[in-house]
């Protein structure tokens, strides 16, 4: 190959990738329900709700966290957790979509806790009462209860979280 041509070549490379590069990122929402938040915390502002299949245009990331944009024009943070690359499609006239987990299932299988670890504690401390922590399950705290909560106790919670 000629000097002109390989110099040709790498510049139509440069130019493809640049353009890849330059095209936002779509992923789609891969819980049954997500939250669009204010910042990148689990305690920030809920900015929208979206739901599974939705389609968001990545803005950018950190730490974990995407900043998106749905089709409807709402920006907010949601746990990369939350989305995947492949496109989801919904196809009418078939029976219940199979989702795949809540986002609240998708933390705590994050920590490692799942319905079979579950399982096995209870059968191996099967003298245990477990009545209370089933009735936590039950038990439903607002973020901002939380942020209250946590500014009582003197602990600050991250900008832009529920106020």
């Amino acid at each position: 190959m000629s000097y002109k041509k390989y110099i040709a070549m790498a510049g139509l490379i440069i130019a493809v990738a640049t353009v890849s590069e330059a095209r936002p990122a779509t992923m789609s929402v891969q819980v049954q329900k997500g939250q669009l938040r204010a910042t990148p915390a689990f305690l920030g502002r809920i900015e929208a709700n979206l739901q599974y299949g939705d389609l968001v245009t990545v803005l950018e990331t950190e730490k974990g966290w995407v900043h998106v944009e749905t089709s409807g024009g709402a920006k907010g943070w949601i746990h990369e957790s939350a989305l995947t690359r492949k496109k989801i499609e919904l196809k009418s006239g078939q029976a219940d979509v199979e989702t795949k987990a809540s986002s609240e299932e998708l933390a705590l299988a994050g920590k490692g806790f799942n319905s079979d670890v579950e399982a096995e504690f209870k059968t191996k401390n099967a003298d245990m009462d477990f009545t209370w922590i089933d009735r936590m399950l039950e038990f439903s705290v607002s973020a901002e209860e939380m942020v209250a909560f946590l500014r009582e106790g003197g602990v600050e919670p991250a900008k832009g979280g529920a106020e």
